[in-house]
């Protein structure tokens, strides 16, 4: 049942193409498991009435905090946006489904896994309808090498994320001294984008640099200027 249930949590976050994906979060699910029943089971020839008493929830504790491990290798930040929180937090519960169905609790690993689908997939268009504190404005910069057609994908992406460009600025950036071993270095754009949107800032710039031939993303907040 562990590995039934954690696979179905996994390929949710396979199928979404996030950093750990259909076998890690089985992996996790069946290991959790594994150890709840070792916890429970494992040490019955050692036991004896009276003399020695052991405590089946240690292990359990134990998942908890150890999972972590896991979780936090899952979650960095890149410019200011923190990623992977979400992954990491669907790594847990599937620690939790499992240590439920190897401790004998199949409805609550199952309704568990059922919550986490609700969560993972039904609250994507509640959050997008929450109302947002205001309007944000910034300067983003992304610099990317010339000639590459990167300029149509930054601005789709930033108008796909909710922000409406004001003004845009293109400049060339001389690339300096050669490269290694007297190699040309391409020669770089910086495109200067004035945005406002309700959309998070530091999402767009995490955005924007997982995009290809993408080099450097900054970002500067109008706010204060614009209050």
């Amino acid at each position: 049942m562990a590995l039934l249930l954690s696979a179905v949590i996994g390929l949710e976050r396979e199928i979404r193409q996030k950093s750990a994906g259909l076998r890690t979060h089985t992996m996790v699910g069946v290991g959790a498991a594994l150890f709840m029943l070792v916890s429970k089971y494992g040490f019955t020839d050692v036991l004896s009435f009276g003399r020695v008493v052991l405590d089946p929830s240690r292990v359990a504790a134990q998942i908890v905090t150890g999972i972590g491990f896991i979780g936090a290798g899952l979650i960095f930040v890149r410019r200011d946006a923190v990623r992977g929180l979400t992954t990491a937090a669907a790594v847990w519960v599937t620690a939790a489904v499992g240590s439920a169905a190897g401790a004998g609790l199949p409805w609550l690993a199952a309704e568990a896994t059922g919550a986490y689908l609700l969560i993972s997939l039904g609250f994507i268009p509640l959050a997008r309808r929450l109302p947002h504190p205001g309007t944000r404005f910034a300067v983003l910069r992304v610099s990317y090498p010339d000639g590459h057609g990167m300029l149509r994908q930054v601005l789709k992406l930033t108008t796909d994320s909710g922000f409406a460009v004001d003004e845009l600025e293109t400049r060339s950036v001389d690339p300096g001294a050669p490269g290694l071993y007297g190699a040309r270095i391409e020669p770089m754009v910086e495109v200067s984008l004035r945005v406002h949107g309700r959309g998070s800032v530091a999402e767009l710039a995490a955005r924007l640099s997982e995009l290809p031939q993408v080099r450097a993303v900054t970002s500067d907040s109008l706010n204060t200027a614009a209050e």
